[in-house]
């Protein structure tokens, strides 16, 4: 089992009221709902990591777009009117 930390928050009498009505009517502790928010935080940090790192493999390995290393246009081609 993982073990918890308390940590010290400050912040404004008024947001910490809303918030504590946000955890009462989503039935959980103001500590609760920080908690789910900031794991939530860190799981998208991390599949963007993975995805970020994934892209770069891609890049790094020279993926094949069908040309085989040729180009057969230039500039002027591409941009014809």
């Amino acid at each position: 089992m993982n073990k918890t930390q308390n940590i010290t928050l400050s912040l404004l009498k008024d947001l910490l009221q809303k918030i504590k009505h946000i955890a009462i009517n989503k039935q959980t502790s103001v500590s609760g709902l920080l908690t789910k928010t900031l794991e939530e935080i860190v799981k998208k940090e991390d599949l963007y990591e993975k995805a970020r790192l994934h892209h770069i493999d891609i890049l790094e390995n020279n993926i094949d777009l069908g040309t085989e290393g040729k180009t057969t246009w230039n500039r002027e081609n591409l941009y014809e009117r």
